[in-house]
């Protein structure tokens, strides 16, 4: 460190702040430090730094293991969380874990990590109830039923399901379906996203005087496809449908093909929390409400590393909207016609 400082023209202090992150240095400063480490091949040896610091600039984000795939808006999320973490001096590691909170508790208890973020949050979740009580510092992409005490970041369903419904009212549509995913039973039963979505959708339709009826179906075209026989069971009037499960979608269109019901001359059709690109997918291209991934996985990231400096002021909530992209699925009702 010492031939770091001098190659630098910094104090060895100066040099240690630069490495450990332990304090703020100007950018040019930064620079000659960093740029002095390469042309010595200096290697920051981050089990010593953790010694001494009794910080390893590490922060996990945690994922179930127990699921089986992996959407394009998690992966936003994971990419833009580990390019803010390296931009703010940290390593963020992707760390698949069980749902019981041992799990959690082998992770932290060892002091590998200095934060925790959580990701696929259900509604009930014994992840979080264990972060609480192991006093770790940590925020969640993602709601529990109880939001008091959680610092947390994540979409509004409750604004991104009414602004859906704005949309698909304002061509004329009273009569709705919504179909999400089948998660009884399954690792993420009680997953917020559905729960949420289902809910708002409920007390909205209710609320505006409109029909609504709900589908739950497997994440693949045979369930996309049985589920629009079971709208239409269910009301055969039925002339727009919001969708959370874009795994299904191709397979909703199709069974309304089969019913002789086609998008978007029959029905229109709108993915939630979903993006132009996977909407572009399908024939026809879904209109989308896209989901703020990159912004959820940047945010989770600043709110903790506040957190771990000392420098938030409050427990941090934001809410972030989905904003309405109309593609080829959605069009005027057929009465407005």
């Amino acid at each position: 460190m010492r031939e770091v400082a001098a190659r630098a023209g910094v104090s060895i202090a100066t040099v240690s702040f630069v490495v450990n992150g332990t304090k703020a240095v100007s950018e040019p400063t930064r620079r000659a430090v960093t740029e002095a480490m390469q042309e010595l091949g200096y290697r920051n040896n981050v089990v010593a730094r953790a010694l001494a610091s009794k910080r390893t600039r590490i922060v996990a984000l945690l994922f179930p293991a127990d699921v089986q795939r992996l959407s394009r808006i998690a992966l936003e999320i994971f990419m833009s969380a580990a390019t803010r973490a390296s931009e703010l001096g940290y390593h963020l590691v992707l760390w698949p874990t069980g749902t019981s909170p041992d799990d959690v508790s082998d992770l932290v208890s060892g002091r590998l990590v200095d934060g925790v973020i959580v990701m696929e949050v259900r509604m009930d979740d014994s992840r979080i109830r264990e972060l609480a009580a192991l006093d770790v510092p940590f925020v969640s992409i993602g709601r529990t039923a109880d939001t008091h005490d959680l610092p947390f970041v994540d979409m509004d369903f409750e604004r991104t399901v009414a602004d859906g419904i704005d949309h698909l009212e304002g061509l004329g549509h009273r009569r709705f379906g919504l179909m999400v995913e089948d998660l009884e039973g399954g690792p993420l039963r009680g997953y917020g996203p559905t729960t949420r979505t289902e809910r708002a959708f409920l007390q909205e339709t209710a609320a505006r005087g409109l029909g609504g009826q709900v589908a739950r179906c497997a994440p693949t075209p045979v369930g996309g496809r049985a589920a629009a026989g079971e709208l239409l069971a269910a009301d055969p009037g039925i002339t727009a449908v919001m969708l959370l499960n874009d795994q299904a979608a191709r397979g909703l269109i199709s069974g309304f093909d089969a019913a002789g019901r086609h998008v978007p001359e029959d029905v229109s059709i709108l993915s939630l929390a979903s993006s132009t690109e996977v909407g572009a997918l399908v024939e026809p291209a879904l209109s989308t409400m896209d989901a703020p991934g990159p912004e959820l996985g940047r945010l989770a990231v600043e709110m903790l590393l506040a957190r771990l400096d000392g420098t938030a002021t409050e427990l941090p909530h934001a809410l972030l909207p989905c904003l309405l992209h109309v593609a080829a699925s959605t069009g005027p009702a057929p009465a407005a016609r």
